[in-house]
Formats: C-alpha cells, sequence, structure tokens
C-alpha cells in the first residue's frame, strides 16, 4: 500500500494499492461474493451507482443524521458536488457513504425482474466515500473505501431469527477468510449510540496493533428505508403487500486486509534462522506459486524453469517467476509475501523432469513431477 499522490505529498485518507495489495483486496472481494451471493440462490447481486441524487439522501435520512461533531456543530460527512454543465440542469448529487441505499433504491426493479420471495437478500461490493475529518491509522479510517454488503428482506416477526442466522454466517466467514478468531470480539451498540436507521446494531471488533476498532458490522434496519423510499412487498401467494424489514451484514474491504496482515503475520526459526511469513489461506494469498531456477546464470536452468511457469500460469493465478538472489532470499522473500509454495528447477530437474517444491508453513521439500506439478498445486490450494 503507498500514500495516494505521494509525489505531490499524498492525500489524508487516501491510499493505493500496489499489484500485491490490489491482488488481496480482489481475493477478498471474490471469496466473500462466492460465500454471500454466488453459492446462494436468495441473494441478487447488483452494481449500483456511486453517485446518488439529494432526494435518495433526503429520503434516507443521511442529509440530517449522518453528521460529526465539529466545534460545537455538525458537519455533514458526505461528499457533495454538482452533475450537469448547464446552469438549468445542475443537480446537486453525492458519492455514496455507504451501499446500503443502491440496494434499497433498487428493490423494485429486482423484484419486478426475478419475483423473488421472502427472505431475500440484494447484495453488492463497492467504493464508498465519506469526508472523514481526521482519518488515522492507516487503512482503518480513510475517505475512500471498500464495502461488501447485503440487504436481507425479511417479514417483521421474523427478523430476530434472520438476525441470528446472519450473525452465525458472520463468524463463520471471519474463522473461513483466516482471520484470528481468538481477536474477534461482539459488542452490542449502546442504544444512544446506534445509526439513525438502526434499531439493533452488533459490531465485530477486532483487536488491531492501535486498538479494539470495529471490523464488520450487523444491524437491524427495520423498515426505515423501504418505508422513507415508498417502497412496498406484494406477496404473490398470500395476496399481502406490506412492507419488509431488514437485516444488513456490512464488511469493510480494507479492515478485512488489515486484520488478515495482522493475524497471518508470524515469527519462527527456520533452518537455524529466524524468519517472518505471512500464513494466508491459500486461495487469498496474493501469489500462489513461485517459480525459481537454482541458478540464474545457467541458461538451461532458466529455460526449464521458464517453461514450468509458463505451463503453471495457463491454469493457476497468479504465479511469480523470481530469479534475483541466492535461494535462500528468494523463498524469505515470498515467505513475506505469503505465497504458499515455492517451486524450484535444478539440475536434477533436468535429468527426471521433476521439481522441488517447498512448503511456506513447514519449510519442508518434496519432489514431484513436472507432469502432475499444476494438479499438485490446484489441490493443494483448494479452500
Amino acid at each position: 500500500m503507498y500514500p495516494s499522490s505521494e509525489i505531490y505529498g499524498g492525500l489524508a485518507g487516501t491510499w493505493d494499492y500496489g499489484p500485491l495489495g490490489a491482488q488481496m483486496l480482489y481475493n477478498i472481494k471474490e471469496a466473500w461474493w462466492k460465500k454471500f451471493v454466488s453459492s446462494r440462490d436468495e441473494i441478487y447481486g447488483i452494481a449500483s451507482s456511486i453517485i446518488m441524487p439529494e432526494q435518495v439522501w433526503a429520503s434516507s435520512g443521511h442529509l440530517e443524521h449522518f453528521t460529526d461533531p465539529l466545534e460545537g456543530k455538525k458537519f455533514n460527512t458526505m461528499f457533495k458536488t454538482k452533475a450537469g454543465a448547464l446552469r438549468d440542469e445542475i443537480a446537486e448529487v453525492y458519492l455514496r457513504p455507504e451501499l446500503a441505499q443502491g440496494m434499497f433504491v433498487n428493490f423494485k426493479n429486482i423484484v419486478d425482474s426475478f419475483h423473488p420471495k421472502i427472505p431475500f437478500g440484494i447484495a453488492q461490493i463497492g467504493r464508498c466515500f465519506r469526508n472523514e475529518i481526521s482519518p488515522r491509522d492507516f487503512l482503518f479510517r480513510v475517505r475512500e473505501f471498500d464495502l461488501m454488503e447485503f440487504e436481507y428482506f425479511v417479514r417483521e416477526k421474523d427478523w430476530e431469527k434472520y438476525f441470528q442466522h446472519w450473525r452465525k454466517e458472520m463468524w463463520d466467514w471471519v474463522k473461513e477468510v483466516g482471520i484470528d478468531e481468538e481477536k474477534v470480539h461482539e459488542l452490542k451498540v449502546p442504544k444512544n449510540e446506534l445509526a439513525h436507521y438502526s434499531k439493533k446494531t452488533i459490531d465485530f471488533q477486532y483487536d488491531f496493533p492501535f486498538g479494539k476498532k470495529e471490523l464488520y458490522g450487523l444491524a437491524y434496519r427495520t423498515d426505515h428505508d423501504l418505508k422513507n423510499h415508498k417502497l412496498d412487498y406484494y406477496d404473490e401467494d398470500t395476496k399481502e403487500r406490506f412492507v419488509p424489514h431488514v437485516i444488513e451484514p456490512t464488511f469493510g474491504v480494507g479492515r478485512t486486509l488489515l486484520a488478515l496482515l495482522d493475524s497471518a503475520y508470524t515469527e519462527d526459526e527456520l533452518g537455524g534462522e529466524k524468519r517472518v511469513f505471512l500464513r494466508f489461506r491459500p486461495d487469498i494469498a496474493p501469489v500462489k506459486a513461485a517459480v525459481f531456477p537454482l541458478l540464474k546464470n545457467k541458461p538451461e536452468l532458466v529455460k526449464k524453469a521458464g517453461g514450468v511457469f509458463d505451463m503453471i500460469k495457463k491454469e493457476i493465478q497468479p504465479v511469480m517467476f523470481d530469479d534475483n538472489g541466492n535461494i535462500g532470499k528468494r523463498y524469505r522473500r515470498q515467505d513475506e509475501i505469503g505465497t504458499p509454495f515455492c517451486i524450484t528447477i535444478d539440475f536434477e530437474t533436468l535429468e527426471k523432469d521433476d521439481v522441488t517444491i517447498r512448503d511456506r508453513d513447514t519449510g519442508k521439500q518434496e519432489r514431484e513431477k513436472i507432469s502432475n506439478l499444476t494438479n499438485f498445486l490446484k489441490t493443494q490450494l483448494i479452500q
């Protein structure tokens, strides 16, 4: 991660992700989408606009309530701008501070297009913007960030049942993605601190190096949003028309990455030397495997390694080729990236057409035929 616009002094609360960080963001989003959207029949994925008209935020209550105190006054943390080129066409618009309204304003579209039965959800992953007064703690409190979120629409009488259901599913995600469960704690948000739309909220807090802070949130938004947008649901079976209530699980992508970095950071001793490595879940790791020629000044090894690299990356991505420095330094470099497997092409490879595979966590090495290498890696990388 790099400070955004760093060559011009940077801009507080904004960060750019380099190749490894960007890949991890993608991996996190893909894993979340698979667990909460594509593997389920009742949750519908969308991608809504970042720019939304003022009326959306007036109806949702954000214009009035989405504020922070600033020297005794209320400061609205939404970014405001104008759309349109001609004076009589200019409209005041806002960059969305949350994903939820994109799901709510598309509620009728989803119902009319897909006729879902209650309960069902609408999900999306996307960028949000908040004009934080004092951004801080690296990626934790920033002005531009990605969220993963869905709104789950239920009958009012069923809200507690589904609140508990998604509470459990969120804990399952924490465990599955590789976040240290022992560092995660639930906090019921006090009534006087609830968001204007919430009747009950649980924060999932994480023991970050800079303190215990919110990682995820689970909110019961009641019927606040659909009612204010004047939207309802017609049950074609019971012939009943009503306003559904909403359960909202929210996941910050940057905060997930921070928690994963902290959870995966490991120090141990290997071969009589201290080392640092990142114990990422294989499908979350930014590099799945690295290919090395034992010696870079031996053309036959470099050529063979290049062929193995090209073969693997056709079916497994991303894979890294590294011939810089001695083999020990290359192992350490991949350990710090969190690469699960390192594959070394040596002189024995030229004779037997097999390679050495080194496991990141244990440092153990084994030989594997090149013809079976891709299948071996696929098996090991599946979660």
